[in-house]
């Protein structure tokens, strides 16, 4: 089952569409807060980046239910966990670090969820690739990571934005 794709058609059906909806919501919260996030790069940065944790999940479904060659399906999820790392990189080096804050706040910063998605979403790709290592069930901890992960920093970006 590991190595099936086909086997995997209603776990991607359901990842998609809790990716889609945490994605629609993560776009109202955004949308009513689109002043303080236009004026602070961080907050902007915090948003994008939890926008790609929801996104990743979602592109994987896609890849995961359309027909294509096993070795396309393992090429794709590598490059998805790619792009996605170094935006998410790029996007946490936008945002900075608070230096202050809640100690709950910066442990969960410390313990970001960006980097554990895409090496689990790599994992799955390369595992898949040479039929061994657990294949496609890394995708069942890279989708919580990155839908977890998104949660949690829509919760921490709100948190920090300022009351108008």
């Amino acid at each position: 089952m590991a190595y099936a794709p086909q086997a995997w058609r209603d776990f991607a059906v359901t990842t998609g569409g809790l990716a889609g909806a945490l994605t629609g919501l993560l776009f109202v919260a955004v949308s009513l807060h689109s002043g303080a996030l236009n004026r602070s790069r961080s907050l902007a940065s915090r948003a994008a980046q939890t926008l790609v944790l929801f996104v990743t999940p979602a592109i994987a479904a896609i890849l995961l239910t359309a027909p294509q060659p096993s070795a396309a399906l393992g090429a794709e999820l590598l490059a998805l966990a790619a792009v996605a790392g170094v935006t998410l990189f790029i996007l946490d080096r936008r945002a900075g670090h608070d230096g202050g804050g809640e100690v709950v706040v910066r442990y969960i910063e410390r313990a970001s969820p960006n980097l554990v998605t895409a090496v689990l979403v790599a994992v799955a790709g390369v595992s898949f690739l040479l039929k061994a290592g657990g294949g496609l069930y890394w995708m069942i901890p890279a989708v919580l990571a990155g839908l977890v992960g998104g949660v949690t920093n829509a919760w921490l970006f709100l948190l920090k934005i300022p009351d108008d």
